[in-house]
């Protein structure tokens, strides 16, 4: 019986050492020195060192000059504690109200925008942090940004372009842009928009949770 037992206590210590211990420490290190970009967050500083967000999360920008990310439905918005979708189905009332008041902002805010609003700008992502547009939306807005800014139209839509992520290893996914780090490179080129922002980059700041 004694021994039993100390097979079984001698078992369950290097299963915990193995498991509990040594296979975290090695899977950290490995992830620190192979990614440490996306271990510590993907944290996103601007050109005066402040951390300003994450790539890998979506924020709210409400500013003219700044591209406007997807809708979220996270908490009250972008809320990185909360993330997740409304759980509103296609036969919505509620969801078909929002979409159709989005749809109509996005048309008073954009008025000389080519074509309908693109459907991904009044639809929300089903983590609700998508950090990503496409290539198209955000084209779609640079009439208002180059206005809000000052800038010639052309120069901003060949910022966008060069701002364009290709497939992961070149078939996962389709070709995306990042608005955090395509508003950054924005204030980069051209300068702060004239408004100066409440908060970085004229965010929304998110609710505590």
């Amino acid at each position: 019986m004694v021994s039993a037992l100390l097979i079984a206590l001698r078992a369950s210590v290097v299963t915990l050492v193995l498991t509990g211990v040594m296979y975290p420490l090695v899977v950290t290190g490995v992830a620190q020195v192979l990614f440490s970009q996306e271990a510590n967050g993907s944290l996103v500083k601007d050109e005066q060192g402040r951390e300003v967000g994450s790539a890998l999360i979506g924020q709210g920008f409400t500013q003219p000059g700044y591209f406007q990310p997807r809708p979220s439905a996270a908490g009250t918005g972008y809320d990185a504690t909360a993330s997740g979708g409304s759980n509103l189905g296609p036969t919505s009332q509620k969801l078909r109200d929002r979409a159709a008041a989005d749809a109509d902002r996005l048309r008073r805010e954009n008025p000389e925008a080519p074509g309908p609003v693109p459907g991904e700008l009044v639809t929300a992502s089903a983590s609700g942090l998508d950090p990503h547009v496409s290539p198209e939306s955000a084209l779609w807005q640079v009439p208002r940004v180059a206005q809000a800014r000052g800038v010639d139209p052309a120069r901003v839509r060949t910022l966008v372009a060069s701002q364009v992520e290709g497939r992961t290893f070149g078939v996962l996914g389709e070709p995306r842009v990042n608005v955090l780090t395509l508003n950054l490179a924005m204030d980069r080129q051209f300068g702060g928009p004239a408004r100066a922002p409440a908060t970085p980059l004229g965010a929304v700041t998110p609710a505590s949770p």
